[in-house]
C-alpha cells in the first residue's frame, strides 16, 4: 500500500489528536498513526521528532522522561490545555477545507 505524506499542518494536528487523553512516546505515536490510518500514514522520524520539538516549544505538548515498556528510558509526551484549543480549533478548520474540496471535486467545471 502507498505511504502518503501529510499535508502542510496535518502532521501536528494529527499528533495532537493521538495525544489526547494519553501520553506517548515518539515511536509510540508514530505506530499509533500508522495503526489507527489502517497503515496509509507513515511517520518518518526525520519528520515526527522536528514536529514534536516545535510542539514543545509552542507549548501544545509537553515532554517528560520515562521508562518505556521495554525498560527504557524515552521521553514521554503529553497534550497541553493550550494543545487541546490547539486541537479543537484546528479540528473544525480541517474539517471545513475537506468539506469545501469535497464541494469542489464534486461539481462540473
Amino acid at each position: 500500500m502507498t505511504k502518503h505524506i501529510f499535508p502542510q499542518g496535518a502532521l501536528e494536528l494529527v499528533i495532537i489528536r493521538v495525544l489526547q487523553g494519553t501520553a506517548n512516546h515518539g515511536w509510540g505515536i508514530a505506530q499509533k498513526i500508522h495503526l489507527i490510518s489502517n497503515d496509509v500514514l507513515k511517520v518518518e522520524e526525520g519528520s515526527l521528532y522536528p514536529a514534536l520539538a516545535r510542539m514543545v516549544q509552542k507549548g501544545w505538548i509537553k515532554a517528560e522522561w520515562g521508562t518505556s515498556e521495554n525498560n527504557r528510558r524515552a521521553k514521554y509526551y503529553s497534550l497541553t490545555k493550550l494543545g487541546q484549543k490547539r486541537l479543537n480549533s484546528e479540528k473544525q478548520n480541517w474539517e471545513a477545507m475537506v468539506a469545501a474540496i469535497a464541494v469542489i471535486l464534486g461539481t462540473e467545471c
